[in-house]
């Protein structure tokens, strides 16, 4: 049999030990384990290191460039890119584990699976199909800010049925915290350049991101865990464009009445 070109799973950790155990577990099969740590203060590094992953320590440098930063990092040209809150499942270890001893692409899409707040999204739930197995020497990190992904610089990838599970955020809570975060992060970034029909965006889009979700990928399949997942990517749809028109109108608030600096009287 043909031996398997060796592999480096790539991960960026802050804070994750509730996870990381599940994560480098899944990945023992690859022949290197990098974790990139963020300067955790909880056992992520302790966890990692017992896992035999070699881990480095740098500031977070934004989504992109610490994802690219680990990337180089590592050892062999084949990268398995995950979270440290997703796994592979042992169906996706033996896939990739065939696959690679004979590669037909550059790249490969992986199917992920969601945790919804108190479960899995069910079997006929559309999966999230993911670009996270690749040569690096023909990918890298694109410059989109907070969603960051890995892109190909030349052809496209493949589909490989190798599924990869994500446990994301345990609460409602969470989610809507983290909703609130990302869709800031986006702020800066879209005011640089003319977002044009902000307002229309605002009216329609969160809409169809709803109906994207629940009805496209299936989410009204799993219960109000579905609905409930659906409902806040439409919440973040809208905050990520509302909080640009915001930023917006404050500054313009600002250059007609300098005095009152955006600030209610």
């Amino acid at each position: 049999m043909k031996a398997r070109a060796p592999l480096s799973a790539v991960v960026t950790t802050f804070n994750n030990a509730a996870t990381l155990e599940a994560c480098l577990a899944s990945v023992a099969f690859c022949e290197e384990r990098v974790v990139l740590d963020s300067g955790s203060t909880d056992a992520t590094r302790e966890i990692a290191q017992r896992h035999g992953a070699r881990v480095v320590v740098r500031p977070f440098a934004g989504y992109g460039p610490q994802k690219q930063h680990a990337i180089d990092l590592a050892a062999h040209d084949w990268i398995l890119l995950l979270d440290a809150d997703e796994h592979l499942t042992p169906a996706g270890r033996a896939r990739i584990d065939a696959e690679l001893r004979a590669p037909r692409a550059d790249g490969y899409r992986l199917p992920r699976r969601e945790w919804l707040f108190w479960q899995w999204t069910g079997e006929r739930t559309r999966p999230n199909w993911q670009l996270r197995l690749f040569r690096k020497s023909r990918g890298r990190m694109n410059d989109v800010p907070v969603h960051a992904a890995p892109v190909l610089d030349d052809g496209a990838p493949i589909d490989l049925d190798a599924p990869f599970r994500h446990y994301g955020e345990p609460t409602l809570a969470d989610r809507v915290d983290k909703v609130n975060r990302y869709s800031s992060g986006l702020v800066v970034h879209k005011r640089r350049r003319v977002v044009r029909g902000m307002g229309l965006r605002i009216l329609v889009q969160p809409t169809l991101a709803f109906l994207k979700l629940y009805i496209g990928k299936r989410y009204f399949l799993d219960g109000w865990a579905g609905y409930f997942a659906a409902r806040t990517h439409s919440m973040y749809t809208f905050l990520k464009y509302a909080k640009v028109l915001e930023a917006q109108q404050r500054a313009e608030a600002a250059r007609t009445d300098p005095g009152r600096n955006g600030q209610s009287s």
